[in-house]
């Protein structure tokens, strides 16, 4: 959780986007745990083929929802070299930026750290929960 909570640096333009999208696919995508913050956390990494997949998946995702001139929806804890990548739903922003006494979760974590259950109290979307099922019951990401 401290980890969760730590410092992270927002990645503002899809331009940015698709550099950073670089980096994370430069390094060995194994041993990345993606995790949909409704679902239960997974007990083992993803394999690379999984990570690239749901990278895909999540960034045409992201630019078909979220559309605005800027991306400001994923946030990491370091751009050259991240270890958590935080995803937000752009459905579900609320608050984000300022303050706010219950600032919403992401939607998706990337983490080099297993993971651990974070309190959601929202209920995910029947579409959100049908995508992230049918996306981690492929044959690539199963």
């Amino acid at each position: 959780m401290s980890a969760f909570r730590g410092h992270f640096t927002g990645v503002l333009s899809w331009e940015e986007l698709d550099a950073f999208w670089k980096v994370v696919r430069k390094r060995d995508n194994a041993g990345w745990y993606v995790y949909a913050i409704s679902e239960s956390p997974p007990t083992m990494p993803a394999s690379a083929e999984q990570v690239n997949q749901f990278i895909s998946e999540i960034d045409a995702l992201l630019r078909k929802e979220h559309q605005e001139d800027y991306c400001g929806i994923v946030y990491t804890d370091n751009k050259t070299e991240p270890t958590m990548i935080k995803i937000f739903d752009p459905n579900n922003l609320g608050v984000q930026c300022g303050f706010s006494d219950n600032p919403p979760l992401p939607g998706w974590v990337m983490s080099r750290l297993p993971p651990v259950t974070l309190p959601d109290k929202s209920r995910l979307p029947d579409n959100r929960k049908r995508w992230w099922q049918k996306l981690w019951n492929s044959k690539v990401m199963a």
